[in-house]
């Protein structure tokens, strides 16, 4: 079973992905600010992490970068989601490392959890 990390501040959608992960079978955890997000991607070493970029203390930027410079956890893939559309936040999120990235308003839930099936095959 596949370990799903979401790190997102918004308690109303980090619970209602974690509740559609779960029912699809995966495993999840969940980080609720950058610095416990951080920290979780350490120490669990998910499958997947989804992201936010906008979160209080580290920001997604700055979390993404570090696990990818950290040998241990540059390997997980990550998928941003987040409301920031812009193609300068794209491409730096890509250029980061990131595996994809979605923006919150354009996705449901499901279809989330459709590109997370998709990454992890």
């Amino acid at each position: 079973m596949a370990k799903i990390l979401i790190i997102e501040d918004d308690k109303f959608l980090r619970e209602l992905l974690s509740q559609k992960l779960l029912k699809e079978g995966y495993e999840v955890i969940e980080g609720i600010d950058g610095e416990a997000g951080l920290k979780k991607l350490q120490e669990e070493k998910p499958d997947l992490a989804l992201l936010d970029l906008i979160l209080p203390g580290l920001d997604g930027f700055e979390i993404l970068s570090r696990a990818k410079s950290n040998p241990e956890t540059a390997g997980i893939p990550v998928l941003i989601l987040s409301n920031l559309g812009q193609q300068e936040e794209v491409e730096k999120a890509l250029k980061l490392g990131a595996t994809d990235f979605l923006i919150k308003a354009h996705f449901t839930p499901g279809e989330i959890v459709s590109k997370i099936k998709a990454i992890l095959v």
